[in-house]
């Protein structure tokens, strides 16, 4: 695991940034990112993911790969969201190693030398970045964030790191292994750590978007923690089992109580409103696990389709280095 560090020479890092509506935030990322990257002995390069951006990103990143051979840029056929972003910028880095960061500069680059030499001088297979502090953020986000990490990290059969995005390295063989997994539901922070290989932590203290606005809703980050939950755990699934046999449960012994209370006291079954009570109780019980059931059978259907996973309508390799993959067509 830990040892001399068969990458300590010169190696090649790819540098895997998803870019959705990031015009205002790109240049400075870029500026930033060259001078980090340039303080290390390692070649590197850096591999723009468009994602379907509607403003000027992809004309600021075609202006950036003119004036810097090392920016390589692979432009999807549509916005297909953040998790299937990094996909397609994994699959199509050609480094040693691949570090993924967001532009949105919150995860910061002068952070990627730590990273590099724990995977370089120590060995690690996966170098993950874990928040110690959140800055410019809602105490409403920090407490959301905190309580997903700990109850996904309970209730998942992976450990899946608390308090950590998607800022990480990952090795030739990490990579290799991620590019296998094809399943259409991607919760990539459960996936960087189903893996498995040889996984450590780098503390940091996560910075304020530097500028533009955020692309996550409340909305969003709720259907996100779904995705991660129905992905990495059958929790769901399990607490309305436990929740109908409760139910159930106490329905008989309240049955038991009104059948005693009859023959015993003479009483009449409870009226109209107990009774609405009882029936609107249970009739939203059996909705909640049919709508549980329903968001695992809807995963179900999508990966029964086998669709491609993303379209890509070009590829830009770096100019500085020998493109090392193909397209593939422009599918995968």
């Amino acid at each position: 695991m830990k040892g001399a560090g068969p990458n300590a020479q010169c190696r090649h890092i790819s540098v895997v940034v998803p870019a959705y509506n990031e015009e205002a935030v790109l240049p400075e990322f870029h500026g930033r990112l060259a001078r980090v990257m340039a303080g290390t002995p390692h070649d590197w390069s850096v591999l723009y993911v468009d994602d379907g951006s509607s403003d000027g990103t992809l004309k600021v990143l075609e202006a950036l790969r003119a004036e810097h051979p090392e920016v390589a840029i692979v432009e999807l056929s549509r916005n297909f969201g953040k998790e299937i972003a990094l996909t397609a910028g994994i699959d199509h880095a050609p480094g040693d190693a691949v570090v993924v960061i967001d532009a949105d500069l919150q995860d910061p680059p002068e952070l990627i030398p730590e990273l590099i030499k724990k995977w370089a001088e120590e060995g690690w297979d996966v170098v993950y970045a874990q928040r110690a502090e959140r800055h410019g953020e809602l105490w409403l986000k920090k407490l959301t964030a905190h309580l997903f990490y700990r109850l996904i990290a309970r209730f998942s059969r992976v450990p899946i790191p608390h308090d950590t995005g998607d800022f990480r390295l990952l090795s030739r063989r990490a990579v290799n292994a991620l590019r296998e997994l094809k399943e259409q539901h991607r919760f990539m922070k459960g996936l960087f750590a189903w893996i498995g290989f040889p996984q450590t932590a780098v503390l940091y203290r996560r910075d304020p978007r530097y500028a533009g606005e955020t692309k996550w809703s409340y909305w969003k980050l709720w259907n996100l923690a779904v995705e991660g939950f129905t992905s990495f755990s059958v929790a769901p699934l399990q607490l309305s089992s436990y929740l109908g046999l409760t139910v159930a449960g106490a329905s008989f012994l309240y049955g038991l109580v009104i059948v005693y209370k009859t023959l015993v006291f003479g009483e009449d079954v409870p009226g109209y409103p107990s009774l609405m009570v009882v029936v609107l109780f249970l009739g939203g019980v059996q909705l909640m696990a049919l709508g549980v059931i329903g968001e695992y059978l809807g995963r179900v259907f999508n990966e029964t389709k086998r669709r491609p996973l993303y379209f890509v309508r070009r590829f830009e390799p770096a100019s500085s280095i020998a493109a090392t993959q193909s397209t593939g067509g422009g599918v995968k």
